[in-house]
């Protein structure tokens, strides 16, 4: 019997190619540049199958796709207890970039906003890491959960950093109240490393299945529009 998963993914694809209401990254030089038109679904299921439609092949930037993984490598570098002292777990209601902490404790509200995720970031390896170290955590670790070797967008890290005074201003409010313990640019520079990983839609579909799967990853094929790889 044939499997319906890649008829499915196309029938969805096709229902929504031509809704063009989306933006692009405007306050990113590199990313307001980036091709509109590639569009792509992907499924990997527990027992380790991804298939795709579409552009699936095309990489692109992780961005703030990358907070769950990290604040994940983060508790694994950490221990839960050591990270809900800098970050909390509760929904903020806010926009992502807002500017503000938890009333009482100073920590981010939790960390799929761009405080909290700054903090996360701060969290890996350990307390003596390096920036270094810790962007090599981030990508080493987010290549395990891929199945492949992932790689950085030098042109987009340094577009996104060249406009990252948010993200620095929060970063020296975290320093201040002693969420972060490193300097305020280092920190950030790594958090735009750590967002500037290049990902397909396969990629992406693998990562989570895996974090979903308690970190468990099973190579299986990988069913796409005519090609083939494992994860």
């Amino acid at each position: 019997m044939q499997n319906p998963i890649p008829d499915y993914l196309r029938e969805v694809l096709d229902a929504l190619r031509d809704d063009t209401s989306g933006e692009r990254a405007g306050y990113i030089p590199e990313l307001a540049e980036a091709h509109p038109d590639y569009f792509a679904l992907a499924v990997t299921t527990a027992m380790g199958s991804t298939y795709t439609a579409g552009d699936a092949g095309i990489e692109f930037t992780i961005q703030s796709i990358s907070k769950p993984f990290a604040y994940a490598a983060a508790i694994m570098d950490r221990g839960l207890d050591q990270v809900l002292e800098r970050i909390g777990v509760e929904p903020s209601g806010e926009a992502f970039n807002e500017l503000s902490l938890e009333a009482g404790t100073n920590r981010p509200k939790n960390p799929m906003i761009n405080a909290g995720a700054i903090a996360a970031h701060g969290l890996l390896v350990g307390t003596d890491a390096t920036g270094e170290q810790r962007v090599d955590r981030a990508l080493q670790l987010f290549s395990a959960l891929a199945g492949r070797q992932l790689r950085i967008d030098e042109s987009v890290f340094a577009s996104e950093l060249g406009t990252a005074d948010h993200n620095l201003s929060m970063a020296h409010m975290l320093r201040k109240h002693g969420i972060i313990a490193d300097d305020p640019h280092e920190v950030v520079a790594g958090y735009t490393r750590q967002c500037s990983i290049l990902v397909t839609v396969a990629d992406l579909s693998a990562m989570a299945a895996t974090l979903a799967n308690g970190g468990g990853h099973r190579p299986a094929g990988h069913v796409g529009d005519g090609g083939g790889r494992h994860v």
